[in-house]
């Protein structure tokens, strides 16, 4: 374990103790993502409720600095100049890992629970997006939503790497998922008051990985 991520799981457990238990995991996941960003997957996410709020707060941690800052590399700024000039917009771009909401999408979503099935919509999108080497997170604070499932069964056959944040619940969802990080509560907004923290420590540990220094800790 490199000193970023050991310093980010010591900051999450100190703050909330009652998470010390999901510290394997908590690496597990966190490999997942690095391994994903590494070799320029794409990260999908979805959930239902304040879980879909949570989705799109995860993504929007790693497409845009969170506490580091992510420059352009020179190579890049030098191209957009060539191609630019004067109208050069490099120095308002910044670097961030593919990753995408499956909660967005409302034409597609809408008319997929028309046509075909409400509970599909997920699945429908992880099917034609992901592809080996990507990884999906399913947030379902029960474990039982079936449209989060669905979803995670096209990621095991697809091979995409799964993860589900989730509570003390021993929902269906549980067996289909690569990584499992319960939080120790089964009262749903519970559960997602300790989400947050969890992702924020992932999003928090990838960025350090990619754009920190372990010199500077």
């Amino acid at each position: 374990m490199n000193k970023s991520v050991n310093k980010q799981m010591e900051q999450l457990f100190t703050r909330y103790p009652s998470l010390r238990g999901i510290g394997e995991n908590l690496h597990r996941a966190y490999s997942i993502l690095e391994k994903t960003f590494f070799n320029s997957g794409t990260l999908f996410v979805c959930g239902n409720g304040g879980s879909a709020s949570d989705a799109e707060h995860i993504v929007g941690e790693l497409m845009k600095n969170f506490l580091r800052k992510r420059p352009m590399p020179e190579g890049e700024k030098k191209i957009f100049r060539e191609v630019l000039g004067p109208e050069d917009i490099s120095s308002k771009l910044q670097m961030g890992f593919r990753a995408v909401c499956l909660n967005g999408h409302p034409a597609l979503s809408s008319a997929y629970a028309n046509d075909v099935d409400p509970l599909m919509a997920y699945a429908q999108q992880l099917y034609v997006l992901g592809k080996e080497g990507d990884a999906f997170i399913g947030i379902s604070t029960s474990g039982n939503a079936v449209n989060v499932l669905n979803a995670l069964k096209v990621a095991r056959v697809k091979k995409i790497s799964s993860i589900l944040l989730t509570g003390e619940n021993h929902g269906i969802c549980e067996p289909y998922a690569d990584c499992l990080i319960k939080v120790p509560l089964r009262e749903t907004y519970q559960i997602q008051e300790l989400h947050l923290p969890i992702y924020h420590a992932l999003c928090l540990m990838i960025e350090e990985r990619f754009y920190g220094n372990d010199e500077e800790e």
